[in-house]
């Protein structure tokens, strides 16, 4: 069964239809990277897969259940939006990492918060607290940064800032980590470190959806591939084969004017 459904998802902004009939399913383990022109709507469906968005139409299920129906009120609560972006780890463009905490606290915050919902938080407070670090700790090391722990993002590169989200977001340990253009913020000569760590993760079978512009890193890396254009899924399958050859004239245009990133 399909970690993810994503079934005849609409979403329109007054008279813009941004995703029109979006539909793909993802097994666990897999990668996928999705592509396009900037206005494509791949931003916004990663939006509205991390409720950031709700949908017009379509149902988004997660393991099987259902998440969001348009057609169900019932899924739509303000008070279940919480919990259900637990499901979805998001990685910004951005970084947004909070200035006034070190990358340890940064990677803790959730976690912590969460924690303080737990009916044994007062009884057990210290105790669970070394638990989140010593996580938390082990995610900075994942990601290269151990020495980094007691660092502000303003004294860490955009790299590391950005490999501090990445922690971030597996704190909660998501079904699905979700990133959004992770190296369109940074230099090209940091851009390597941070597809080093995602590479990472796809050998470590974490289910990711990728929205990117680097077409080699999405080649290599995702087992499928979905090609949008104007709110649509133009093309999608496996990556190589969409990537190496396209069928649909669109997706040849766009590959042609990427090429530069092989």
């Amino acid at each position: 069964m399909a970690i993810l459904e994503v079934q005849h998802i609409e979403k329109h902004f007054g008279h813009t239809r941004v995703l029109q009939d979006i539909n793909f399913s993802l097994e666990q383990g897999q990668a996928l990277a999705i592509i396009g022109s900037s206005g494509s709507g791949k931003t916004t469906l990663l939006r509205c897969l991390n409720f950031l968005e709700q949908p017009d139409s379509g149902r988004i299920l997660v393991n099987g259940e259902t998440l969001f129906d348009a057609a169900d009120p019932l899924t739509q609560l303000e008070k279940d939006i919480r919990k259900k972006r637990l499901h979805f780890g998001m990685v910004f463009q951005s970084f947004n990492l909070f200035p006034q905490y070190t990358a340890l606290q940064n990677v803790m915050l959730a976690e912590q918060l969460l924690a303080k919902e737990r009916p044994d938080f007062k009884e057990n407070k210290r105790e669970i607290y070394a638990q989140i670090e010593e996580h938390g700790r082990s995610l900075l090391a994942q990601m290269g940064l151990s020495e980094r722990a007691g660092h502000y993002p303003h004294q860490l590169s955009g790299g590391q800032q950005q490999r501090v989200a990445i922690a971030r977001a597996l704190a909660l340990k998501p079904d699905i980590l979700c990133f959004d253009e992770p190296t369109s913020a940074l230099d090209p000569e940091l851009t390597g470190e941070v597809l080093k760590v995602i590479r990472g993760l796809a050998d470590q079978k974490i289910t990711m959806v990728i929205v990117t512009h680097e077409m080699a890193f999405a080649r290599d890396v995702a087992n499928q591939v979905i090609f949008m254009d104007g709110g649509l899924i133009l093309e999608q399958g496996d990556a190589r084969q969409v990537i190496e050859h396209p069928q649909q004239e669109r997706t040849k245009q766009f590959l042609a004017r990427y090429s530069g990133n092989e």
